[in-house]
Order: C-alpha cells, then sequence, then structure tokens
C-alpha cells in the first residue's frame, strides 16, 4: 500500500511538471508568434506609410494635372508644366535593353559555372562575379563616364551607318544616351542573374542529369531537358530581381544616360530616367508644385516595381504549381 502511494504521488508530481513544461513551451511558442507577427506587420507598415507620404506630399501635382500627368510629355519647371512620360520611357527602355542583354550573357555564365566548368574555377568565378555586385553605382558610372562613353561615341558612327536605316540607330554621336544607360545597366544586373542561376542549377538533383546522360542525352540535352526546366522557377526570380535593381538605378545611370526629358526611338539619343530626375532636381526645386512633381514621379517608380514584384510572384508561383502538378 504504501508503495502503491508513493507511486501515486510520484506519477501526479511528474503529471504537474509535464503541465508547466507543456505552459512554459506553449507561452514561449506565442511569444516567438507574436514576434515574429509584429515583424512582418511592421514591414508592411513601412512599405504603406511610404506610399502614403508619397501620395500625401504629391497631391499637388494630381490635383493640378490629374492622371494626364502619366501620358504628358512636357517637363518645363519654369512654367510650371510637368508631365512625367518621358522619364517612364526612359526607364522602361533601358531596363528592357539591360536585361535583353544581361539575361543570355548572365544565363550562359551560369549554365557554364554549374555544369562544364571544374568545380575550383566555378568556384572563383562566381566569388569574383558576386563582388561585381557589390560595387557601388557611383564608381560604376565614372567607369561609364571614363570608359564606356568613349567606346560607345567610337562604335555610333558605325552603327549609324550600317544599321541607320532602322529608327534606333539614328542620331548624332554623343556618347552617352539610352544605349550607353543600358550597357551599364546590363554590367550591374548581370551579377545577380549569374550568381542565383547558378546556384539553382547546382540545386538540381544528380540523379536526374545522370539519367538522362544514361539514356543518351548530350550534356546540352540534358541542360535543357532537365536543369533548366527544374530550376526556371529560380531563373525567373532572378530575372525579376534583376528588373528591380535597373528600375531604381541612380547614380550610374545619371552619369551616362544624358538627362534629357524627352521621347526618342534612337537608342543614340539622350534620355532621362524616373530615378536620375529625382537625384538631379529635387534639391533645385524652388516651389511647391516643383517638388510634388518629383515626389509624384517617384510614387510612379514605387507603382512600377511594385506591379512588377506583383508579376514576379504570381508566374513564379504558376510555375511552381505547374511543377507540383507534374
Amino acid at each position: 500500500m504504501i508503495a502503491k502511494t508513493i507511486e501515486r504521488k510520484a506519477d501526479k508530481i511528474s503529471a504537474i511538471k509535464r503541465k508547466s513544461l507543456g505552459l512554459r513551451e506553449q507561452a514561449g511558442d506565442l511569444f516567438f508568434r507574436y514576434l515574429v507577427m509584429s515583424f512582418g506587420i511592421t514591414v508592411i507598415g513601412l512599405a504603406l506609410l511610404l506610399a502614403w507620404e508619397l501620395l500625401l506630399n504629391s497631391r499637388l501635382a494630381w490635383s493640378k494635372f490629374g492622371l494626364s500627368f502619366l501620358w504628358k510629355s512636357v517637363w518645363d519647371p519654369v512654367a510650371e508644366n510637368f508631365g512625367s512620360l518621358p522619364f517612364i520611357y526612359g526607364t522602361l527602355v533601358s531596363s528592357f535593353l539591360a536585361l535583353c542583354l544581361a539575361l543570355p550573357l548572365g544565363l550562359g555564365s551560369a549554365i557554364f559555372l554549374a555544369e562544364l566548368a571544374p568545380r575550383k574555377i566555378s568556384d572563383v568565378c562566381s566569388f569574383l562575379i558576386e563582388i561585381l555586385a557589390a560595387i557601388p553605382s557611383v564608381v560604376l558610372g565614372l567607369m561609364g563616364i571614363f570608359i564606356l562613353v568613349p567606346a560607345v561615341r567610337a562604335v555610333e558612327p558605325l552603327l549609324d551607318k550600317y544599321l541607320g536605316f532602322l529608327p534606333f540607330f539614328r542620331g548624332a554621336p554623343y556618347g552617352v544616351g539610352l544605349l550607353s544607360a543600358s550597357l551599364i545597366l546590363c554590367f550591374m544586373i548581370l551579377p545577380y542573374i549569374t550568381s542565383i542561376s547558378r546556384e539553382a542549377l547546382l540545386s538540381v538533383p544528380r540523379p536526374l542529369k545522370e539519367g538522362m546522360l544514361a539514356l543518351g542525352a548530350t550534356q546540352w540535352e540534358a541542360v535543357r531537358l532537365v536543369s533548366l526546366p527544374y530550376a526556371r522557377s529560380a531563373i525567373l526570380s532572378s530575372v525579376f530581381l534583376a528588373i528591380g535593381r535597373a528600375l531604381g538605378e541612380t547614380m550610374a545611370v545619371t552619369m551616362v544616360i544624358g538627362n534629357t526629358p524627352k521621347i526618342s526611338l534612337s537608342l543614340l539619343d539622350p534620355s532621362y530616367t524616373m530615378a536620375a530626375v529625382l537625384a538631379n532636381e529635387l534639391t533645385e526645386a524652388t516651389s511647391d508644385l516643383y517638388v510634388h512633381s518629383l515626389v509624384a514621379i517617384g510614387l510612379v517608380l514605387f507603382g512600377i516595381t511594385l506591379v512588377i514584384n506583383a508579376l514576379a510572384r504570381l508566374m513564379t508561383r504558376r510555375l511552381t504549381l505547374q511543377e507540383a502538378k507534374v
């Protein structure tokens, strides 16, 4: 009887200890949950606060010009007549051209480093490519002024001579313009596409590639039919990350694009971007309408970036669902 009594008391004590331990664990889980939730809410709140401040400090421009501010091509601070279309055009065209140049180069480099190059060489090259992403944009802008612009100025007469029948390659050989801005942006976003794509290709299960090679496929067929489809979601993410970097780049583009608010089909002509006009003219704005018009351009840039990121999420989710079905 005494032994059974002692055993029951021990069971009760152990049950109380387990219950108290469970309560402590539950309290810790709740604390961690609410802490992480507060971090997420803070980030969302900061984004909403930023959008609200941009909208609040651009209200004069929207009230005077309305939505026509988005497609007006006039930018006249003296007459206080403002439109953002030249800056939207310069931003989108330079980013699109940079992506067209960087995507094949970056993806091809990633395939070489992940599939063909020896591992030691691949690691060294990948390290050097990642260092390129850390170079300050003002340093790249200086490189653009002293190296890229003279080189483009030397090539532009040949483009005008042999490709001048196209409207994209007509104009005076200034050296600064959309072509130079696109090239410097290509150099800036190239490390993002290359590094992320390489890591995605390295994550492809080795048995998949070996099975494809065992069936008699060539190295290129294994890459095209196995590696690229498996890593396409990550590759697409790298592309949209690169677009986001290109859209928001300021200093390097400002130093080589020419900073002329006009729309021209020629890539040789100077142009302007939304980030560049904010960097150049915000400190020179002398009237409230001028300041609000510049802030309105910042709001448009914020909206474009938000839309592109949303499209990236939708496309990535769709690809993920397709891969899950397969």
